[in-house]
């Protein structure tokens, strides 16, 4: 399995399907589309008050459905795989899913993967659905999922979640190959049902490349386990870094409010293993407890006034592209095969957002040439 790396859609208005052409031209493996309701920035600081991406959307949740996006992709591409980045299984009953990839598959003619996990409140709650037990509900969906695909005739399933009563999905698979399904995960639970069930797996967060390498060796070895070739699992990883022509650049970066407010996505416990207490206080859970619409004002300055920039560059790779590149590249080491390289340094204004994707090029370019034959 070479090294090659991934391509962002955004699913966000202004839609930009007009770049599918490029991204469809044999440099990436795959093109990964997000699928959220909202998005991890608190709204009380999406105004020009604190950054002029507000100038240019009035809010940073304008998503559209990242299925529906795929399948307009799949239509207008015809080499690179799509995936979903991914979609939980709370929003969408697992007959739908199931459906709806087939669909997709169909239309892109087999080049449609879907990426699935378990879910974050933030799409969930407001919206009134349940979301207690959610790694078990994920893991009965995938159940459900492989039933209907894989089951000549009707089905009957009695689950703790979901149940199927004379329930069939006729639908034939596209060149009689179902599509791969790939699981972000993180948490023992979740690695361990990537490996009875995934074809590629992310890591919801992985900080170091020993970390990358450990939770690696989980999935691989529960793929074990189950019987299943851990080597036919596709190691992915979207890479979060901060990239700057020069030490300048990357320190007015580090300023700026929507940049330090990635921490809102880190856990307490994970900023503590490297030596930091947290801006929101020893409990806080990361991406789980992010609410953008009830963190007021006055919280996230409060926040924002005790972000120190060490603890971000202790998270993520920074510099320039061929110094973010060198970083990745002990990931590759360490197994990673699909990198996505999500600059975040975009979010620090305009200025920053028009010349991340030079930056990324350039990184991922830097990239290709570090692992050379890497397989």
């Amino acid at each position: 399995m070479k090294v090659q790396p991934a391509a962002f859609l955004r699913t966000t208005l202004p839609l930009d399907l007009g770049q599918l052409g490029q991204l469809d031209s044999g440099r990436y493996h795959s093109i990964w589309l997000p699928d959220h309701m909202v998005s991890f920035w608190p709204d009380s600081i999406w105004t020009p008050e604190f950054t002029d991406l507000a100038t240019a959307s009035p809010s940073p949740h304008r998503h559209l459905d990242g299925m529906s996006v795929a399948a307009a992709a799949a239509v207008l591409t015809e080499n690179v795989p799509l995936a979903t980045s991914v979609v939980d299984t709370v929003r969408r009953h697992p007959a739908s899913l199931a459906q709806s990839a087939l669909t997709i598959d169909h239309l892109s003619k087999g080049r449609f993967i879907l990426g699935l996990g378990s879910g974050e409140r933030e799409n969930i709650l407001p919206y009134g659905f349940e979301f207690s037990r959610p790694v078990g509900r994920f893991e009965e969906a995938l159940h459900v999922i492989r039933l209907l695909w894989e089951s000549d005739g009707p089905v009957d399933f009695e689950g703790t979640f979901y149940r199927l009563h004379n329930a069939r999905l006729d639908t034939e698979p596209y060149d009689g190959r179902f599509p791969p399904i790939w699981i972000g995960a993180s948490g023992p639970r979740s690695l361990d049902i990537a490996g009875r069930y995934a074809d590629g797996w992310w890591p919801a967060g992985a900080w170091t490349p020993d970390d990358y390498a450990e939770k690696l060796t989980r999935v691989r070895f529960s793929a074990e386990k189950a019987g299943r070739d851990p080597d036919q699992i596709t190691p992915c990883f979207i890479q979060v870094c901060l990239m700057g022509r020069d030490e300048s650049a990357l320190a007015e970066v580090l300023q700026a409010p929507l940049v330090k407010s990635f921490l809102l996505q880190v856990s307490a416990d994970v900023l503590r293993r490297f030596g930091f207490e947290h801006p929101m206080g020893p409990h806080w859970n990361g991406f789980h407890d992010v609410d953008p619409a009830v963190l007021t004002r006055d919280r996230i300055v409060e926040f924002l006034g005790r972000v120190e920039p060490e603890m971000v560059l202790a998270l993520v790779p920074h510099g320039t592209p061929r110094q973010v590149a060198r970083v990745i590249k002990d990931y590759v080491d360490a197994g990673l095969r699909v990198p996505k390289i999500l600059d975040y340094s975009a979010m620090a204004g305009l200025g920053h957002a028009a010349a991340s994707a030079g930056n990324v090029r350039e990184a991922e370019d830097e990239l290709m040439m570090l692992c050379g034959a890497v397989e």
